[in-house]
């Protein structure tokens, strides 16, 4: 072991951050260009999680903190219960919520008003490797959606994961567009209820 040497150690000062991964969108798309270009890899970019026994504002803070717009509900195992979206927290649904359960809007847990796993809808991965960048956005704009999940099959385990998200704002960052989903359903779950 004469060939090794101890390295010195340092203690951590007063603020210190953690090192997130990070997806750097450094090229601009055109609507023509391959799909795969604005799915944001979550085998690179760890997928922001919260748990269903959280409160409506803990997942609020954490959106703010992490700069999205929706969180994956998981269990303790990782597994995916639901989703929630900075639009079910600010809209109609915590209303609803207290309107048909009592109470106040600090007592609404994440798992009151996600939208559950039965209900959320993705793309498949060969799909968006045939697709092109205008082929998504039409797709999230007919939906009235601001996130696509992308779903492919695992190799080892042959279990359906969620491989990445589409966010209409990424989309817009990466090729100068305006993406406009107004005017049509605000949630995965508003879509659902409307059929």
């Amino acid at each position: 072991m004469s060939n090794y040497h101890t390295l010195d150690t340092h203690t951590l000062s007063g603020e210190t951050a953690l090192d997130r991964p990070r997806q750097e969108v450094t090229e601009s798309v055109s609507l023509a260009d391959p799909a795969i270009k604005v799915v944001t890899d979550l085998s690179r970019v760890a997928a922001m999680t919260i748990n269903p026994c959280a409160s409506m504002d803990n997942a609020s803070e954490r959106m703010i903190a992490a700069n999205v717009r929706l969180l994956f509900v998981t269990d303790q195992y990782y597994n995916v219960m639901g989703l929630i979206t900075a639009r079910d927290i600010t809209g109609e649904r915590a209303i609803q919520y207290i309107q048909e359960h009592g109470g106040k809007r600090e007592d609404i847990m994440v798992r009151d008003i996600m939208t559950p796993r039965h209900r959320i809808e993705a793309l498949k991965y060969d799909d968006i490797l045939q697709a092109r960048v205008g082929d998504v956005v039409e797709t999230l704009r007919r939906l009235g959606r601001q996130h696509a999940l992308v779903m492919k099959r695992g190799e080892g385990d042959n279990m359906d994961r969620i491989a990445g998200i589409i966010s209409t704002t990424q989309v817009a960052k990466q090729t100068g567009e305006e993406i406009s989903v107004m005017g049509l359903p605000t949630s995965i779950a508003d879509l659902a209820a409307q059929r």
